[in-house]
């Protein structure tokens, strides 16, 4: 045994020192990742907590307001138009059982009077735009704004349809490539690798893995973006359908091992940009970046804007 500790001990000593060294100064193995842009206030769905969620509307309102990125999900319409929805089957938003999909852009349903916030429960916004955004539309009248597009199926088409337009209005680099599924998100970047692209859930799962075990200063990362939750929002403003979620033991493990301050300025060094969400208090907005996210994204843009200046005039 002390032959076996001997042996170990020293270079196991050494690597856990040059791990650390390198996890705050990433910039001795790696070249410092530079995209066109650094935001630090996110719209979620176009802000659906001040209006109607994912609208031309909500996108304007949330420009006005100061957001730097517009966060979005996309679908394909029977006729093949790409059009802006959280949600393929439109019950929630809509009233009506029926998916994108299924429907030809004219048929479209238009959104409720009134739709609860997803990641604020109890709480309803409102607009006068009910109709369902064109991605084209978005691109036409924001055409320097950085978007976030989340992609949900497995459609080539729909990721074709995508990447023409990016193209065609040449905007690869502010256009994000989104996804959970690290299947659909390889696919994205082989239809375009020009465009940054955000961290799976499974590439954030390796992620963690990496962070943990010491080896994440020693791996490249061709990610721009790690988009994730704020875990204190979970059965506090976010009220998670999985029941899992619903305990608090699992929600304290989860924000434990994923709010990682050290992690996130290692990112960032890395030119990583560190988005914490659905953030819709401002003590849920402090905590974010207390941790180290780069960036926030809020379901409410003017919120998240009165506290940024409040917070500069504090500064």
């Amino acid at each position: 045994m002390s032959m076996f500790l001997f042996l170990v001990l020293p270079p196991l000593g050494l690597y856990v020192l040059i791990s650390q060294y390198l996890l705050k100064n990433p910039h001795r193995l790696h070249r410092r990742k530079k995209t066109a842009f650094y935001c630090t206030h996110i719209s979620h769905r176009g802000g659906s907590g001040e209006r109607i969620e994912s609208t031309m509307e909500a996108f304007t309102h949330a420009v006005e307001e100061g957001t730097e990125m517009l966060e979005m999900d996309c679908h394909l319409t029977q006729d093949g138009h790409v059009v802006v929805s959280h949600d393929e089957n439109l019950l929630r938003q809509t009233g009506r059982d029926v998916t994108i999909s299924s429907l030809n852009l004219e048929d479209l349903p238009l959104y409720e009077e009134t739709l609860e916030v997803t990641f604020y429960a109890g709480h309803y916004s409102t607009g006068t735009d009910r109709k369902i955004a064109l991605l084209e539309d978005v691109f036409r009248k924001f055409p320097q704004i950085p978007i976030s597009i989340e992609i949900k199926e497995n459609n080539r088409q729909l990721m074709q349809e995508v990447s023409d337009m990016v193209r065609r209005y040449n905007r690869e680099a502010i256009t994000v490539w989104a996804s959970v599924d690290s299947t659909i998100l390889t696919k994205c970047r082989s239809i375009n690798s020009a465009m940054p692209y955000s961290f799976s859930m499974q590439r954030g799962l390796l992620l963690l893995l990496l962070f943990y075990t010491g080896l994440l200063p020693f791996v490249p990362l061709g990610e721009s973006l790690l988009q994730f939750y704020l875990p204190r929002i979970i059965n506090r403003t976010y009220i998670p359908k999985e029941n899992i979620l619903k305990k608090r033991l699992v929600v304290s493990l989860i924000d434990m091992i994923t709010m990682r301050r050290s992690l996130f300025k290692h990112l960032a060094a890395r030119g990583i940009q560190v988005h914490l969400f659905v953030c819709n208090r401002e003590e849920d907005i402090q905590a974010a970046f207390e941790l180290g996210a780069t960036g926030v994204m809020t379901d409410y843009p003017a919120l998240l804007s009165n506290y940024m200046r409040a917070y500069r005039r504090q500064d």
